[in-house]
This record gives C-alpha cells, sequence and structure tokens, in this order.
C-alpha cells in the first residue's frame, strides 16, 4: 500500500475515534439534560478552542515532521481520553444530570480537548498531499481525503449512537482510547519520504515561531485569498447554527438509536462525493465549484425544515453532505497551488483559525437564543400567530425556523461573492499558478515571509 493511502487509512481511524467521541457527547448531555443550551455550549467549547489553536497547530505541522505532528496528535488525544475516563468513574452523584454543573462542564472540557487534539491531523494531511501527489492530481486526490471523512462519518454515527443507547459515555470513551493507541502504533510503521533537508551540523537552528505577521502577508500576496478564508468564515458563522441545532432538531424526531443509524446511512453521501471527485476533479476553476454548490446547499437549507418531517431533514442532510466535500476539496486545491509548501501548515492553521472564529459565537449566541427567544415565539408567541398554522408550531419548529433563516442569508451572501472582483482575482491567480510537483506550489505568486 502507497504511503499516501496508509495516511488515509490511518486518519480514518483517528477521525472515527474523534468524531465518534465528539457525537456521542452531544447526543449524551441532550439525554442528560434535556437542554438546547448545553449542546450549544458543547459546539461553541470545540469550536472556539478550534479557532484559538490553528495558529499554534499549524506552526507545529510547518516546523516538524508531518508525520511526527500526526503521531504527537494521537498521544494527546489518547491522553485527555485517559483523564476523562477516571473523572467518568469518579463522577459525583447527579453530577451529569444539571446543565450548569462544574463537574459536568470540566469533564465535557477535558473531553473535547482529546477530539480538538486530533485537528493537527486536518492541518497535516493536505500539506502531505502537497507533498506525495503531482499537481494536476491534488484535486482528485482531495476528494479522497473527502471520502475518508464520509466514511468516518458513516461509522461514527451508527457507532455513538448506539454505544451512547446502551453503554453511555463509558464505552465511547473505552474505544476512543483503545483507538487512539492503535492509530499511533500503525503510524510507527509508515515510512514517508518528506523531503526535509538536514540542517548543517554548524548552521544555527531557525527559530520555530509561529509567525503570523509572516503569514499574513503571504496570503495577502495572492489576490482575493484573503476573501476566499473570510468567505469561508462566514460561511462557519452560519454553520455553527447546525452544529448547535441539527442534532436537538433530529432527536426532536426520532430516538437516539434511529438518529444515529439514519445520519449513518446519509453519511453515504460523503463517500460518493469523495468518489465522484476522486474520478473527475473539481474543473478548471475550482472557486465555481466552490461557489456552486455553496448556493444549492444554503438553497436546500431555506426548505429542509419547513415542516415536521424526518425524510424532509434527511434529503436535506443527505444533499449537504454530498455537495460539502466539494467545497472543502475546492478550498485545499486552491491553497495547495497558490501558497508555498514551507507555509502551507501555518496558511491552512490560520484559515482554520479565523474560519472558525465566527462559529464559536453562533454556537454560544444559538442555543440560548433559540431556547428562551426563538422557542417561546414559536410555541404560544407571535411566530406560532402569524405563520403556525402551516409553519407548525412548538419547540423544534423554532429550532426549524431559525435554519430556514440562516439558509436565506447563505443564499444572498453566496450571490454576492459570485459577483465580487475578489472571486475574479483568486480565480486568475489560480489560474497563472505554477507548480513543480509539490517542491514549491505557489511560488511563482507568493514567497515566504
Amino acid at each position: 500500500m502507497k504511503p499516501f493511502h496508509q495516511i488515509l487509512l490511518n486518519n480514518l481511524v483517528a477521525n472515527v475515534t474523534n468524531f465518534t467521541v465528539w457525537f456521542a457527547i452531544t447526543f449524551w448531555i441532550f439525554l442528560e439534560t434535556q437542554s438546547v443550551f448545553a449542546t450549544g455550549m458543547v459546539a461553541g467549547v470545540y469550536l472556539i478552542f478550534t479557532a484559538a489553536c490553528g495558529f499554534w497547530f499549524g506552526s507545529i505541522v510547518d516546523h516538524n515532521g508531518k508525520k511526527l505532528s500526526m503521531m504527537g496528535s494521537s498521544l494527546v488525544s489518547a491522553l485527555f481520553y485517559g483523564l476523562s475516563l477516571v473523572l467518568l468513574l469518579l463522577e459525583p452523584e447527579g453530577a451529569f444530570t444539571d446543565p450548569f454543573g462544574p463537574y459536568l462542564w470540566v469533564f465535557v472540557l477535558v473531553v473535547m480537548l482529546g477530539v480538538i487534539a486530533g485537528n493537527i491531523r486536518s492541518i497535516a494531511l493536505p500539506t502531505l498531499v502537497t507533498i506525495l501527489i503531482p499537481e494536476p492530481e491534488r484535486d482528485k486526490a482531495n476528494g479522497l481525503v473527502g471520502m475518508v471523512s464520509g466514511i468516518g462519518f458513516l461509522t461514527t454515527s451508527v457507532i455513538s449512537g448506539f454505544l451512547v443507547a446502551y453503554t453511555g459515555m463509558l464505552g465511547v470513551l473505552g474505544l476512543a482510547l483503545a483507538a487512539s493507541a492503535l492509530a499511533l502504533v500503525h503510524l510507527l510503521t509508515v515510512s514517508i519520504d518528506e523531503g526535509r533537508p538536514e540542517p548543517a551540523a554548524d548552521a544555527p537552528e531557525p527559530p520555530k515561531r509561529v509567525d503570523i505577521a509572516g503569514t499574513i502577508r503571504v496570503i495577502a500576496a495572492v489576490p482575493g485569498l484573503f476573501a476566499l478564508i473570510f468567505f469561508a468564515c462566514f460561511n462557519n458563522f452560519l454553520g455553527g447554527i447546525f452544529m448547535a441545532l441539527l442534532d436537538a432538531y433530529g432527536l426532536s424526531l426520532v430516538s437516539v438509536e434511529v438518529w444515529g443509524l439514519l445520519f449513518g446511512v446519509l453519511s453515504t453521501a460523503f463517500i460518493a462525493s469523495g468518489i465522484i471527485i476522486s474520478k473527475t476533479g473539481l474543473g478548471k476553476n475550482p472557486l465555481r465549484t466552490l461557489l456552486m454548490v455553496n448556493l444549492i446547499t444554503w438553497s436546500v437549507c431555506c426548505v429542509f425544515t419547513i415542516q415536521s418531517s424526518i425524510w424532509l431533514l434527511a434529503i436535506g442532510c443527505f444533499v449537504w453532505m454530498l455537495l460539502g466535500p466539494y467545497a472543502e476539496a475546492a478550498e485545499h486545491t486552491t491553497l495547495q497551488k497558490v501558497v508555498p509548501l514551507e507555509r502551507q501548515g501555518r496558511v491552512f492553521g490560520f484559515a482554520q483559525s479565523v474560519e472558525q472564529s465566527a462559529s464559536p459565537l453562533t454556537a454560544f449566541l444559538i442555543g440560548p437564543l433559540t431556547q428562551f427567544v426563538v422557542i417561546p415565539f414559536m410555541t404560544d408567541g407571535a411566530g406560532a400567530d402569524a405563520i403556525g398554522g402551516w409553519f407548525g408550531t412548538g419547540p423544534e419548529r423554532g429550532i426549524a425556523l431559525v435554519f430556514t433563516i440562516a439558509g436565506l442569508v447563505g443564499v444572498v451572501v453566496t450571490i454576492l461573492a459570485f459577483n465580487s472582483r475578489y472571486y475574479r482575482q483568486l480565480s486568475a491567480a489560480y489560474a497563472a499558478g505554477k507548480d513543480d510537483d509539490g517542491a514549491d506550489g505557489g511560488a511563482a505568486l507568493a514567497s515566504p515571509a
């Protein structure tokens, strides 16, 4: 098996592990507390740490071997999962039923730190695509990366739903600890030529800095690249709504086992999408592909909760998952071409931090806003009186209204982006880019600071 495929397999194990823990604790905390506010806080904890750590994680990837960075990610995750297991076993009676209890949130924080440590892999993997895959084939390789993520979602939702139903968090954390150790041991057997030159014996070691200012200069040197990152940031601002509320909405319609199984079936859309991209690529202009799929997905978002129907929800989620990998692959393919390899870790980390920075705000705000404003508005308030006759009333219709409004905003913003000069500038920069099989991708457009 080629090193790239072994890395994909290893990332699959790690993704399944970390996503299972994330899904499971979201399911579990809703079932324990029956609080939409609590699920919103879980999403917020994840997103705020992701945004805060992206710069640092990117620097770790740039200044160390990609394989070593991934191994460190698995080791740190395993340590946090082990500590979480201890906290679970020592739980004071009733501590997990209070959505405002300090012991619950210490436990959640430790669990989520294990999940967040896995984000180092999401930065290291696209840089390995640059190293191991020639430029003309990278969009297809990024499709395979999306397919692996899809398989991870497929197994994750099924595993987490049944584990939470039958073992609670005990089985989840036990599995996470074992799987993280397995991923670490497997990486030891994978040989990767990363092309990192050995420093001369008398040469001073260059400082290993995060260097945000230098990274900003690299991004600014590519016309329109900041606009791409901020467009993704706004998408994530809206996407935080789904992270905070989708599980609560699904669990209001079906049981946790059915929701987990359904989400697993729907995740086959990720796999189908990855296979299609790996065969056909993204076209001559990945940015156009990105905006087109955004327009379609936000349009679907406007209507997939228009009525209380698990089937309508399932169709909407399937379309969302089918097209989502196109957007991620398009962004990665663009960055891999226009950014120098030696800066890609920090640029991917910068993008992760900036793009995720809006989601915590959404997740932290939308849970309380939905719980205390929108749900009453659609239960016995003015919204129920105005549109309740056809839209429906009650708590889950309040959540549905939030989704519909988010979809309308997303459509408007995507149309504006399609007609912006930044889209034309970055499309031209991508078309003009040079690449020597990953050796100095993007050097014609940006030089390292």
